[in-house]
């Protein structure tokens, strides 16, 4: 077993590995940048090593550097989290050129699975269903616009390589094709450094259902269940939940086995998630393969009882994976929220700066993957999440009531964050009655504001008064008075 773990990542996720790195007697060394000088994750690590500057190509995305601080430290191991490098090829070929392991798959096997065109391929040989489309990239405009005309409109214009929404349009008809496709391509490059795009035909209502993998080297591999993750902003998850509220044995079944199935076609060992498509008439189809951590792995081992992270080290250590697919039950229902330094009422625009109060929640069966704390700087050049809120219950209606307490409870002061927005999302109907697709956002939240009752803002109105010391006269006139009164004045009643 590993004696060093490097932790390629930072915030929540290197937080969260330590933990297990801890459990299993293993000392973990964290990497960190100018503006994460005052990070937890610095602090909690065994060691940790600067690399550089706070733009990202100057510290964690820069191989080479992450490469010698696996050196200097002499750790044996390099954990990438997600993000970042966590699906990078070379840096996972840097890795073991370098004599380090990386905890992840091939180098061969992210190239493939990072390609989405090769992906496709891949998995209509196999039989894995396919969304209709092209199997190979294009620039070509006639071409592309004989492939539209095939799929019928609309159409989904996507990069071959990345997500997270960059590189994608939806195409409602032919005339809007061509600017869409160069734009779409220009995103892609600046975003990904390679501009290449396809398309396929555009799901109208689906969900997104994805299926958490393990597979060591010995060719054995298992599914962990499913995942829904159709509450969306900008193409990027926010709310998760298992088990699916649509999923029946049957069709749970089959996914599982496709899951299984693409993961066997491309080779791959250690962690995964098979990402699939799931339309109105409960036909899923293969959408890609995140080749790392997810964000939203705690909702499965919240109601599997497995640590996904301990179960990468291990594989990575060429240990076998013990576990049977019979051995793997999913009990009650979990539900994760990410909890972003973000403003929902400014189209989630990024709210970096300092957090000046925070107080989590507590309790049975609610668990706050966590990665700042009160008086840290929540830095602009990262993404902006802060922590991952996940709660469990016997039922789902049991953990959606759970969610909304803790969130009630979440207090973050200083930055905005979307804490109640999600509590109105888990408050709504449609989410309640599981009805739940990847434009929910789009068709129940789209003009969303905050709604303050009566009794609240007469609360902020008498704190805002309070603290700039305004007073009323009887006739009605109003006066300020000046300077900031002190603790004499507002402590009132006391004695020693």
């Amino acid at each position: 077993m590993f004696k060093k773990i490097l932790i390629a990542n930072r915030g929540e996720i290197a937080l969260r590995i330590m933990r297990t790195c801890r459990e299993m007697g293993i000392a973990t060394v964290s990497v960190y940048s100018e503006a994460d000088e005052k990070s937890a994750h610095r602090y909690l690590a065994d060691e940790s090593v600067f690399i550089g500057a706070s733009s990202p190509r100057e510290s964690y995305l820069n191989i080479d550097r992450m490469i010698d601080a696996a050196k200097t430290s002499q750790a044996e191991a390099i954990h990438p989290g997600y993000g970042f490098l966590a699906e990078n090829a070379e840096f996972a070929d840097a890795c073991k050129n370098a004599g380090i392991v990386f905890i992840g798959p091939s180098p061969e096997v992210i190239k493939n699975l990072g390609d989405k065109t090769i992906a496709r391929q891949m998995m209509i040989k196999s039989g894995v269903p396919v969304i209709p489309g092209l199997q190979t990239t294009e620039s070509n405009i006639d071409k592309l616009t004989q492939a539209a005309k095939e799929c019928g409109y609309p159409v989904l214009i996507k990069a071959a390589a990345g997500g997270g929404g960059k590189g994608m349009r939806v195409v409602q008809s032919e005339n809007d094709l061509p600017a869409a496709c160069e734009t779409a391509s220009r995103e892609a490059a600046t975003a990904f450094g390679n501009g290449a795009i396809y398309i396929e035909k555009f799901i109208d209502r689906p969900r997104h259902v994805e299926v958490q993998i393990l597979a060591d080297s010995n060719g054995h591999t298992i599914h962990l269940l499913e995942r829904e993750c159709s509450i969306q902003r900008r193409h990027q998850k926010i709310i998760e939940e298992t088990p699916s509220p649509v999923l029946n044995s049957e069709l749970r079944q089959k996914m599982g086995e496709a899951a299984v199935l693409a993961a066997k076609t491309a080779g791959y060992v250690n962690a995964g998630t098979v990402e699939f498509l799931l339309d109105t008439d409960n036909q899923f189809y293969f959408l890609e393969v995140n080749t790392r951590l997810q964000v939203e792995h705690p909702i499965t081992e919240m109601i599997t009882g497995l640590d996904i992270v301990r179960w990468q080290i291990l594989i990575a250590a060429g240990k076998p994976l013990t576990l049977k697919q019979s051995d793997i039950i999913g009990r009650g229902h979990a539900i994760e929220c990410r909890i972003y330094g973000e403003d929902p009422e400014n189209g989630f625009f990024p709210s970096p700066g300092t957090i000046t109060f925070m107080k989590e929640p507590t309790g049975p069966g609610i668990r706050n993957d966590c990665g700042v704390y009160s008086g840290f700087d929540v830095p602009v050049e990262y993404d902006p999440i802060i922590s991952k809120l996940v709660v469990h219950a016997e039922s789902r209606d049991l953990a959606i009531q759970k969610m909304i307490h803790a969130l009630s409870n979440y207090t973050i002061i200083g930055i905005k964050t979307p804490i109640s927005f999600m509590i109105d999302i888990l408050q709504s109907e449609p989410f309640r009655s599981g009805k739940t697709y990847t434009n929910f956002i789009e068709s129940h939240f789209n003009q969303w504001k905050p709604q303050y009752p009566d009794a609240e803002l007469a609360c902020l109105a008498y704190i805002a008064d309070e603290l700039i010391n305004n007073s009323i006269s009887l006739d009605g006139n109003f006066s300020i008075q000046k300077g900031i009164p002190s603790p004499w004045e507002t402590l009132k009643n006391w004695r020693l």
